[in-house]
């Protein structure tokens, strides 16, 4: 017989509590010694070792990236996953506090496995690199780490106190012009300026981005621009990143994008080349019902969740992908005042306060009480997978 709801959520309360010094001792080591996409090797290192020690059995390698990992305690079905993300952000150290979400999750991780009963399933951590750049967690989709998950858990710090992340879809492009040099002036009509063609493109998109719909727009830069003033440039380059509120809108946008380099060629007498670099965020889709669960979890601590203020958006995270295939969660819960930002020295600077080190004790509880939810309540897991509208997966 399970054990009831509130005696389970006592005993996560208790072992959250009683290591809640060691919690933040992780968050605090990797705070003070940043690592960047597919680099985090001491992070991993020092992750893997806790829960190893914590009982789990750990897997290192995976999905072809040394910084990747999976943890699990337990058999079978269900499976229930806590992420992990631990990258920090070049110049700028943790930033976006993922020394928090590393942390939280490895404390819900732990938390979950001593208060859950044998044959009650399986907790999985997810240790996922290069969420900042590069998208570990899209690799680890593709290599099927989630194919055999019912619900995929995490929380982020923030500037607000959301229940749900509006995130949206992304991706980015080179587009390369070709043209042919010559003297400017001794040859001047031998001369396709490349440069031109890119630069006409600027102004189309800029265009383009007076209609386009709400949360669509296209950021770019000159990567390549020539090699002297005196030589029309042959070839010119530029890199354009693509975000839409929905994944189908990004297909739009980049569809969008291919016609306007190829009209800009036609009109300038180049030849353009437009190529997708690195992978592609989907727009974040949110289990409502889950979600709901982690915010009366929090509630227990005093932190209320609202739902997102309308037309706001917080960006692309690659746990998109991941609720493209299960149910998922990914609250924001503030750490720092509304007028405040991630990506900040400041918010840095408040990834290793006494607010956050509240946020990352009160979030790693709230994460392992969900958890055992998903584990135990079977009419949960199947009103999560019946308002999922991801592409694979199935309710067990």
């Amino acid at each position: 017989m399970s054990p009831t709801p509130d005696a389970t959520y006592r005993r996560i309360h208790q072992e959250v509590t009683d290591r809640a010094d060691a919690l933040w001792k992780v968050a605090s080591a990797l705070h003070g010694d940043p690592e960047y996409a597919f680099a985090e090797r001491r992070a991993a290192a020092l992750l893997t070792g806790e829960l190893r020690r914590g009982g789990f059995e750990v897997h290192q390698d995976v999905a072809g990236m040394p910084t990747a990992f999976t943890a699990r305690s337990g058999e079978g079905r269900p499976v229930v996953a806590l992420l992990l993300e631990y990258d920090a952000l070049p110049g700028l150290g943790h930033a976006c506090g993922h020394n928090l979400i590393a942390a939280a999750g490895l404390g819900a991780a732990l938390a979950a496995r001593a208060a859950l009963e044998p044959g009650a399933g399986s907790v999985l951590a997810v240790g996922s690199p290069a969420e900042e750049n590069g998208g570990g967690k899209v690799l680890e989709v593709e290599a099927g780490v989630f194919d055999e998950v019912d619900a995929a858990l995490m929380f982020h710090p923030g500037v607000y106190d959301w229940a749900r992340a509006p995130l949206t879809a992304s991706e980015q492009y080179r587009v390369g012009f070709h043209g042919r040099a010559a003297h400017p002036t001794g040859s001047p009509t031998e001369g396709i300026d490349a440069l031109a063609a890119l630069v006409e493109l600027f102004n189309v998109l800029s265009a383009l981005g007076r209609r386009l719909p709400e949360a669509s727009h296209v950021q770019g830069v000159i990567t390549h621009g020539g090699k002297a003033t005196n030589i029309v440039p042959e070839y010119a380059e530029g890199l354009f990143g693509l975000r839409a509120a929905t994944t189908g809108a990004l297909d739009d946008l980049a569809g969008q994008l291919r016609s306007a380099a190829a009209g800009v060629a036609q009109a300038t007498g180049t030849r353009c080349a437009v190529d997708r670099t690195g992978v592609r965020y989907e727009h974040f889709r949110d289990s409502e019902v889950l979600s709901g669960r982690f915010a009366a979890h929090l509630g227990r601590a005093g932190i209320a969740l609202t739902p997102p203020a309308p037309g706001v958006y917080l960006g692309s995270s690659d746990i998109g992908n991941v609720s493209g295939r299960v149910p998922a969660i990914h609250p924001f819960v503030a750490i720092m005042r509304e007028d405040g930002s991630d990506h900040t020295p400041e918010f840095a600077t408040a990834a290793a306060s006494e607010r956050a080190r509240q946020v990352l004790s009160a979030a790693a509880e709230a994460l392992a009480c969900t958890a055992v939810d998903v584990l135990y309540d079977a009419e949960l897991r199947a009103e999560a997978w019946s308002g999922h509208r991801g592409t694979v997966g199935s309710p067990r």
